[in-house]
């Protein structure tokens, strides 16, 4: 076989998963570019370049800024409650406890479960007078709260929901990145009189850093794209208190049809996670301890 058949051959074995790279991801991506710049065609009137009309739309949208802002909440929310949630429940477990399967299969049993099933549990907990929280803030002697009908509320309460799906699934690299730091660590600590939290922030925390560089980035990925309780608890209500950037993408390009504004509220979401994706990996990675 001589050398160009070689390359003829690895270039037909590359070219199905090619065609379906460049036919799901690059076009998609392109093309949504290209209709950011266009109008939303409107029956028998094709679309027209525009330039950045969109944007200029965009910037002057009240009800964009105020998904954005929510969003940024959300994830300044989310992110942090999860990976700390997450890295005490890995600890947790990582020792030698009774009944450590079965708290293993607890925490991660939220994760398997869809999230639309997960909103509709939840729904149950935050419902009027009648939900377990009420009952339990009556209970105490506290007024009755419309969590998911409260402006003041609703953002904080499909929040909860999101830390409390998402801690379990970022609990797994914690324990497997755990499992596999040598035991000698603990010995020397425990050798040198160390105690449990000196322990993990010094040794530990360190170590653990490559994976949670891993999960920042995809907490920080799932803060901008997790939306499927939104549309069952709040619909983005009330009076858009819970509206996400892409629940409101959603909205703009399938229930009011304008795709073309729809795309560059995509290439701005998508701008804010590469950047955002882009400073966590050049930041932290200096920071990772890598064996």
């Amino acid at each position: 076989m001589t050398l160009s058949s070689r390359h003829i051959q690895a270039y037909l074995l590359l070219l199905p998963a090619f065609v379906f790279l460049v036919g799901f991801t690059h076009y998609p991506a392109v093309a949504t570019l290209i209709d950011s710049f266009m109008s939303t065609p409107r029956g028998s009137r094709p679309a027209q370049f525009v330039g950045i009309q969109n944007y200029q739309i965009m910037i002057e949208d009240p009800v964009f800024w105020k998904s954005v802002m929510n969003n940024l909440w959300f994830a300044l929310a989310t992110i942090p409650a999860s990976m700390a949630i997450s890295i005490f429940m890995a600890l947790w477990v990582n020792n030698k406890i009774l009944g450590r399967q079965f708290l293993r299969m607890s925490y991660f049993l939220p994760t398997v479960l869809p999230m639309i099933a997960v909103a509709n549990i939840w729904i149950f907990f935050y419902t009027p007078d009648y939900g377990l929280f009420n009952q339990v803030l009556q209970f105490m002697g506290f007024k009755s709260q419309n969590f998911l009908g409260d402006p003041n509320l609703a953002l904080m309460s499909v929040t909860i929901v999101a830390i409390w799906k998402e801690a379990g699934f970022f609990m797994i690299f914690y324990l497997a990145a755990l499992q596999t730091l040598s035991p000698s660590y603990k010995e020397a600590a425990q050798i040198e009189g160390a105690s449990p939290w000196y322990f993990f922030w010094r040794i530990q925390w360190p170590l653990l850093m490559p994976t949670t560089i891993f999960v920042l980035v995809n907490a920080l990925i799932n803060a901008f794209r997790m939306v499927d309780h939104i549309f069952v608890m709040t619909n983005g209500g009330p009076n858009n208190a819970s509206s996400l950037l892409l629940f409101y993408l959603y909205e703009v390009g399938f229930k009011f049809w304008d795709s073309s504004y729809a795309s560059a509220l995509t290439v701005v979401l998508l701008a804010i996670l590469a950047i955002t994706g882009l400073m966590q990996f050049f930041l932290l990675d200096k920071r990772a301890h890598y064996r």
